[in-house]
């Protein structure tokens, strides 16, 4: 297994989804972490997510050098364990979880949702804030609605996630909830997994900044 650690490299790198950057951003400012670096792939990946391994696996290449620790910030997002191959292969660690639902929720609660409902449409701030973008525009709802029976048809409940809920975000979600003819339910979720998945990547990267002598430490990569 190939090591995403590097001597000569300085922090910790975190790859992630677009779709976090704002949550992993919040979290970073919160919590001080002034050690790590995020770079973000497109959110639009999960439209295609066959490409997500390949560009996980190209950004760690292009990174090892300059980083000592490398943590990847997506779930299993629809790559059918692809993801994971990779990883294993370059000695990288991801969120657990098949998917942000999952790990914002966290997985005995997104279990209880599933199993309580399976004919769920999710809800998280990010896909609040762009729903008109990614869902309407994207499945060509706003030419054509009368296609929402084919793509809603089989829902029956929709379950906003929230990661920093507000009276006005929950509105806006319940909104949705009724553009779509599903009932309505809000959970706050804070930022779930993602967040104590962070913590313990920035826990092992500063053990890892310990345990390296200062000379090497010294000689880092330019930033």
């Amino acid at each position: 297994m190939a090591s995403a650690v590097a001597q000569n490299g300085q922090g910790l790198l975190i790859i992630a989804c677009g779709a976090l950057a704002h949550e992993i951003t919040a979290l970073k400012r919160a919590n001080g972490w002034e050690q790590l670096d995020v770079r973000c792939l497109p959110a639009d990946l999960h439209n295609r997510p066959e490409r997500i391994p390949a560009a996980v696996r190209a950004l760690i290449h292009a990174s090892r050098r300059r980083y000592r620790s490398i943590f990847v910030a997506y779930a299993d997002c629809g790559t059918g364990g692809l993801l994971d191959a990779v990883l294993t292969e370059e000695g990288v660690e991801r969120i657990p979880g098949a998917h942000c639902y999952e790990f914002f929720a966290t997985s005995p609660v997104f279990a209880a949702l599933a199993e309580a409902e399976i004919g769920t449409f999710y809800l998280t701030d990010f896909l609040l804030r762009h729903f008109e973008r990614l869902v309407i525009q994207g499945l060509g709802l706003d030419r054509h609605p009368e296609l929402f029976p084919t793509y809603f048809g089989n829902y029956r409940r929709l379950v906003y996630l929230a990661q920093r809920p507000s009276a006005n975000a929950i509105e806006r979600a319940r909104a949705i909830a009724v553009r779509l003819g599903l009932r309505f339910e809000s959970h706050a979720t804070g930022y779930g997994a993602l967040e104590t998945a962070l913590a313990a990547a920035v826990k092992r990267d500063a053990t890892l900044r310990a345990d390296i002598p200062k000379s090497v430490e010294g000689s880092s990569w330019p930033r």
